[in-house]
């Protein structure tokens, strides 16, 4: 199978994909918008928006086909980023609308957010970087406490803390964002995060050139 020079954005119907689309152009990301399951294996990069219920998410994904070609790019070493559901149906399950499977890539379980607060959590908040998150160039040059934009009812409960890069506070202390060698994933809406967001999407970009 040969590689495309492209980065795969999937396109199942997620609400955010044209925003990812324009920021990821925006910061040279040369683009193939694609539900063609061939076209994402061929891909030298994938990033996987999304808005709304894992639920829904996986309906489409199953019923375009993408399910295995998502997970063979993941266990393939190419990058990947994750972003919002994009992140969240990574895990094995989620008990958003009733308990249902997810892609299974990563080990844990998708939950509702503490009733604490208002949720869903609408708006700005801080990135607290750990160890894993500054050395991984998805996040050169982005300083701990950054603020980035979140529109989420539910967070990723991760098997695995060591994968965790990025932690917020919102009642709880929830995984932000995720890392595991190539696959990367952000709760947050980098397309709406302003500089910094821009900042760790032309990261992507640039990490995707030199890694392949």
């Amino acid at each position: 199978m040969s590689i495309q020079s492209s980065i795969a954005v999937v396109d199942y119907g997620a609400g955010n994909l044209p925003n990812v689309v324009r920021a990821l152009r925006s910061v040279g990301g040369d683009l193939t918008v694609t539900a063609d399951p061939d076209v994402v294996r061929r891909a030298r990069a994938v990033v996987f928006p999304g808005v709304g219920a894992t639920r829904d998410t996986m309906d489409s994904l199953h019923r375009l086909g993408l399910v295995e070609a998502l997970r063979e790019v993941a266990d393939d070493g190419r990058p990947v980023l994750g972003i919002c559901v994009g992140m969240q149906v990574l895990l094995e399950t989620s008990e958003e609308f009733g308990p249902h499977e997810c892609l299974g890539i990563l080990g844990g379980a998708v939950r509702a957010l503490p009733a604490e607060q208002k949720v869903p959590q609408i708006g700005w908040n801080q990135l607290e970087l750990n160890e894993a998150g500054r050395a991984h160039p998805l996040f050169r040059g982005i300083e701990n406490g950054s603020d980035v934009y979140f529109v989420h009812s539910y967070y990723c409960d991760l098997a695995d803390a060591r994968l965790i890069a990025a932690t917020t506070d919102y009642t709880i202390h929830f995984p932000s964002a995720l890392v595991r060698e190539n696959l990367t994933a952000v709760q947050f809406h980098p397309e709406k995060s302003g500089r910094c967001g821009l900042h760790l999407l032309g990261n992507f970009v640039h990490w995707t050139q030199t890694c392949t």
